[in-house]
């Protein structure tokens, strides 16, 4: 495989918007910082600014985001700043991007744009001659669904081959989510036991203790599962399921973790369960009589000759007791509870990797209590990252972007998978149910554990 060029100019469509206001800024910042990020920066969208006008905006953005910033830094990455306004369906818009870059430019252009744009701006892209050597990077969602999944494709595939397409999902680029690979595949003492022998079953949490926050008209087009299960958790837990790659190359890691999604069966109706937060459907933008659900929990299988038989649970939602994301994977008990008091069995091992609200692996055991008695009692290990304050995932996957990594981002394969398992639960799926805020979801979620099994974080 030849090794990729390394990006001579940033296209960022979309750069008005909020996403660049809360992450974009801050993660050109941080590359020119490292010295990773030296090149044309042409931002793009309909408003009426000009290159002093964005300069101005992105520092306001990090300066509300409370981070130090160094005024060197800042002017060198202001240097590079452009800004191009302009109808995103006008030719003319794009010949004003390409007059900005150089003529065999390797340009990478970030689509931070609502979908129905994507055909516009990829035609315009191609016109423009911006396409030969550029690469496409797509910020979720990648379709509604399989077909408009497949659609999209089709769109940017007619200019972009797969190998320049990269599709962001942000969590593939948190430390915590990358040391997962890194802690199952670079200790050994994990591999006996990390199969449905030792493991008696997996959950994977991500709860939100606020709502819709104004988004109600959004949210209620997408819903829980569509929002964050079918991409986020999905892709956790292929990471946690997936066999060991055969190398460290891009297709290599990809290719196992959609294996990993070829294998989830589809769960039936009575393996999920659709909550609603009370009072969900006085949000603004919500229509009257909504059944989008807020809160998801799902019983998963992972049909492989590792994993049979092993359950997955996962679960996700809005207006819940805290706000916490957290896959735990308990191991079997003992199969006599030794060294344990009468009225007290021991717990389960559990290894937990967290996300939030601190980034962290920690693995629960047991050892002797103090004092005369023969008794165990629970201990934590725990596994602190030391990440640099102020980077953030978007740094780790803009920066790949443009040297030409694509592992950290899904591949359409993978996302035809998700969508595939998304597309048939939510057909069979029942209506929602409701839940008080502040509490974690419906109680018939609790049914899908089965028994002598509890969530493990309420």
């Amino acid at each position: 495989m030849s090794t990729p060029q390394q990006a001579d100019a940033l296209i960022l469509f979309g750069i008005t918007g909020d996403l660049a206001r809360r992450k974009l800024f801050s993660a050109l910042y941080d590359l020119t910082a490292a010295g990773r990020l030296d090149m044309p920066v042409i931002g793009v969208a309909s408003r009426g600014w000009t290159d002093e006008t964005l300069r101005e905006k992105a520092r306001e953005a990090l300066d509300a985001s409370g981070r130090a910033i160094d005024d060197a830094v800042f002017a060198k990455l202001a240097a590079n700043l452009s800004y191009v306004s302009g109808n995103y369906r006008d030719p003319l818009t794009y010949t004003r991007i390409a007059e900005r870059t150089s003529d065999n430019a390797c340009a990478v252009a970030y689509l931070a744009i609502p979908p129905a744009l994507f055909d516009e701006v990829v035609e315009g892209l191609a016109a423009a001659g911006l396409n030969h050597r550029g690469r496409l990077v797509l910020e979720k969602p990648f379709g509604r669904d399989t077909l408009t999944a497949q659609e999209l494709n089709e769109i940017v595939q007619r200019h972009y081959p797969e190998e320049r397409v990269y599709r962001i999902d942000h969590f593939l680029g948190k430390e915590a989510v990358q040391n997962l690979m890194i802690f199952r595949f670079s200790n050994t003492v994990l591999e006996p036991i990390w199969n449905r022998h030792y493991v008696r079953g997996v959950q994977i949490t991500m709860a939100e203790d606020f709502g819709v926050e104004g988004r109600g008209s959004f949210y209620d087009n997408v819903g829980t599962v569509r929002d964050v299960v079918q991409n986020h958790l999905l892709q956790v837990l292929a990471l946690l399921a997936m066999e060991p790659p055969v190398s460290e190359s891009p297709d290599a890691l990809r290719d196992e973790r959609v294996k990993a999604l070829r294998a989830i069966v589809t769960p039936s109706a009575d393996d999920v369960v659709r909550g609603q937060y009370v009072g969900y459907r006085d949000e603004p933008g919500v229509a009257e009589g909504s059944d989008t659900e807020t809160y998801t929990a799902m019983r998963l299988e992972v049909d492989s000759w590792r994993w049979a038989g092993v359950p997955w649970l996962i679960r996700a939602g809005k207006g819940l007791s805290s706000t916490v994301t957290e896959a735990v994977v308990e191991f079997a008990r003992p199969p006599r509870p030794l060294f344990a008091d009468s009225d007290c069995r021991p717990g389960p091992n559990r290894m937990t990797f967290r996300t939030k609200p601190d980034d962290g692996i920690s693995f629960s055991m047991q050892a002797k209590k103090p004092g005369p008695a023969m008794v165990s009692r629970p201990i934590e290990l725990h596994l602190e990252h030391d990440r640099p304050r102020g980077r953030d995932a978007y740094d780790r996957l803009l920066g790949d972007a443009l040297r030409g990594d694509p592992s950290l981002f899904a591949r359409q394969d993978g996302v035809m998978e998700a969508w595939r398992i998304v597309d048939q639960t939510l057909a069979r799926c029942r209506a929602v149910v409701p839940y008080e805020r502040g509490t974690w979801g419906p109680s018939q979620a609790d049914a899908l554990l089965g028994p002598d099994w509890t969530w493990v974080t309420k």
